[in-house]
């Protein structure tokens, strides 16, 4: 039995929006699944679903066994959420809050005490805990939400965009929070994100969601090596598409190359620099800001999807 478990889960809110396009995928006990894609792409949706506040149009969403449609009581006693936006009380304390939460969750009195003992100096929150919550900044109240989140003791955690709206250097403190759980808890966790940086570093496993589908599941360090080891960037002005073209078919270019605007990546697996240089000068065509770097997860998206960014 996975801890996680979707099966041909669809959504489709009126008018015929398909948000969510019959995905398919397992979580194991323990892992850190990343649903990695743009804001829009179906990830919150999805979340939205497994967490018993959206309903599905279609297939079966399972939490520890229980589906969340049929059994939602179930599902939700053995989860808890990190939602992208703010669910603490900034009128009362952090322990306050933290309180308040194991009552609602029928936690026992002595057992929430311990519970909440343990959080507090583990996410970092000593300092803060007896403050009003409304003093917070923005990554000390994203660590009390999952303080919060974790005081009910939950198999599953889901993390919406917990980082989303936090300076780069409280996302990164918070981050470090993040990749401490699985040491201190016994967790399952399924994370949202549109930074991909973040999926690389916390991740088992990612599913790139495009469009509401999965195009590419597998863990990061595979998805990056179906790019090789080097890959080659550059500007071409005018005629980007012919320029790949012609290295596509020289048999420079593979099907992972691909355009953005006026600039081509093209992993180049077996091929040297010179030989894609060489190909544009036999198309009349002058490339510029010409690199090379390791491949990255950016990469593995663009390659499936051609656009960091959608309106789906």
């Amino acid at each position: 039995m996975y801890a996680i478990e979707a099966q041909a889960l669809r959504k489709t809110y009126p008018g015929g929006i398909e948000a969510v396009k019959g995905l398919d995928f397992q979580v194991p006990h323990g892992e850190v699944f990343g649903l990695l894609g743009p804001n829009g792409a179906g990830k919150s949706t999805t979340v939205g679903m497994f967490t018993t506040t959206i309903i599905p149009t279609g297939g079966t969403a399972l939490l520890a066994g229980h589906d969340v449609a049929r059994s939602p009581r179930l599902a939700r006693s053995v989860s808890s959420v990190v939602f992208q936006e703010a669910v603490v009380d900034a009128g009362l304390s952090g322990r306050a809050n933290l309180e308040l939460h194991t009552r609602l969750w029928g936690v026992r009195p002595e057992r929430a005490q311990r519970r909440i003992d343990e959080l507090v100096p583990a996410l970092g929150l000593s300092e803060l805990i007896d403050r009003p919550v409304g003093s917070y900044s923005g990554g000390e109240r994203r660590r009390l939400e999952i303080a919060r989140a974790l005081t009910s003791a939950p198999q599953v955690l889901f993390l919406d965009e917990p980082t989303v709206g936090l300076d780069p250097r409280i996302r990164h403190e918070l981050l470090d929070v993040i990749a401490g759980l699985r040491s201190r808890e016994d967790l399952t966790v399924l994370l949202t994100t549109h930074y991909l940086d973040e999926a690389q570093r916390l991740c088992d496993r990612v599913a790139i969601i495009h469009a509401g589908a999965i195009v590419a599941l597998d863990s990061p360090a595979a998805l990056l090596a179906g790019l090789g080891r080097e890959i080659l960037e550059f500007r071409v002005d005018s005629r980007p598409q012919d320029a790949l073209a012609g290295l596509r078919a020289q048999g420079i270019a593979a099907a992972d190359a691909f355009v953005v605007g006026a600039r081509i990546t093209v992993p180049l697996h077996s091929h040297a620099v010179g030989d894609a240089l060489a190909v544009l000068e036999t198309h009349g065509l002058r490339a510029s800001e010409i690199a090379t770097r390791a491949p990255n997860l950016d990469d593995v998206y663009l390659k499936f999807t051609g656009s960091l960014s959608e309106a789906a």
